[in-house]
């Protein structure tokens, strides 16, 4: 009888060892978590399905048929149940993160155990670095740490195409069921989280060293905290609150924007700019919402993407030296509004149509800051 060898799969790896129990971290990517590791909660009676809580919906952006039909349920398992609104907000933030590209969404290594022998070659005799050789069979591994984190990659990989995306992850070797518990519950019974409130009371200046970073937030602050500003409640602050306005592109635009004094028109002009930028983008944005109304207010519309409201700040040097050559005072809202008009003609709402001609034009920060651009040069549609 002949032996067939199992396939594998080679990922990159350190062997680990603490007290005697030896371990490996590994580079897995998106699509490998998507293959080899299962997915399962504790069965409860009462509760078929093992998930709980968020929408279930035509509002939501998760199949949740198609991602539940990856839980299993068993007596034997330990986890809890999945919870709808941690997957919907971690699947939200890692949209978030893809548009912002600041931050990794999967920073930290998910703790996962092996059901059969892993096998470690090290590059060289004696090395700790090396490839760790896992078998290439679906539910081959599960999480004891992250089930979370994974299943919202699993619900939003559709969406990543052809970009790389490795996960950080800790892989134990067919670790005793008795250990796998004893783990999975030391880690979640140990936690020490943050209140939100606090976090959300923070402002940029102390959470952030760099000047023009907490500048930027103290910007983001104002818009989304001033009743008057069109974005009031609209911006999700630090990963916590009910807005749907990424923080993230919005605090790196205006990061850029206020690192660069040239664009702002030399350093007196700009360091005046900075003292009075809440003031400034609280109310260009207020008439940003009233040139473009339908689309501000609208459902089926993209101005309040991260990739229209970039390029609305990325312009903002454009609309302050028009400002400027008016003699008037650069936060002034009507001062403002009389120079962004030309969008209301040039531009318009139908413009942000998200299934219109903001997806038939394949709409980028850089593309649509030149039509900005273009626009306030050219009030009257010049031809160029």
């Amino acid at each position: 009888m002949r032996f067939e060898p199992k396939p594998m799969i080679s990922v990159a790896a350190i062997r680990m060892q603490q007290f005697g129990v030896q371990f490996y971290q590994a580079s897995l990517t998106a699509s490998d978590i998507d293959k080899l590791v299962r997915f399962e909660v504790l069965s409860y009676i009462d509760q078929a399905g093992g998930v709980r809580g968020g929408r279930k919906g035509p509002q939501s952006k998760i199949n949740w048929d198609l991602l539940e039909r990856r839980i299993a349920s068993s007596e034997k398992a330990y986890q809890r149940q999945i919870i709808r609104k941690k997957i919907e907000e971690l699947v939200l933030y890692y949209e978030q993160c893809r548009q912002a590209r600041d931050l990794p969404s999967i920073p930290g290594a998910v703790i996962i155990s092996a059901d059969e022998k892993l096998s470690f070659d090290p590059i060289e005799p004696g090395s700790v670095l090396g490839r760790l050789k896992v078998p290439e069979r679906e539910g081959v591994l599960r999480a004891i740490d992250g089930q979370h984190r994974l299943l919202a990659l699993h619900a939003d990989i559709d969406r990543f195409g052809d970009e790389l995306f490795t996960v950080p992850a800790i892989i134990f070797d067919r670790l005793p069921e008795d250990h796998v518990v004893q783990m999975f519950v030391t880690i979640n019974a140990k936690h020490t989280r943050l209140n939100a409130s606090h976090l959300v009371t923070l402002s940029g200046r102390q959470l952030y060293r760099d000047e023009a970073l907490a500048a930027a937030h103290d910007v983001v602050r104002a818009l989304n905290d001033r009743e008057e500003s069109p974005l009031h409640g609209d911006i999700k602050l630090l990963g916590v609150g009910k807005g749907r306005v990424a923080q993230a592109p919005l605090a790196q635009e205006l990061k850029k924007l206020f690192a660069n004094d040239e664009v702002l028109g030399g350093a007196r002009k700009a360091e005046a700019f900075r003292e009075d930028a809440k003031r400034f983008f609280v109310n260009y944005f207020k008439q940003i919402a009233n040139i473009f109304e339908p689309a501000w207010n609208g459902r089926k519309y993209s101005i309040k993407s991260a990739a229209a409201l970039r390029a609305f700040i990325r312009v903002a040097p454009d609309v302050v030296e028009k400002i400027d050559q008016q003699h008037a005072d650069r936060a002034d809202a009507r001062a403002i509004g009389r120079v962004i008009s030309p969008w209301g003609r040039r531009i318009g709402s139908l413009r942000f149509e998200t299934d219109g001609a903001w997806k038939r034009q394949g709409t980028s920060v850089d593309g649509f800051s030149k039509e900005l651009r273009l626009a306030l040069q050219y009030p009257e549609g010049a031809v160029v």
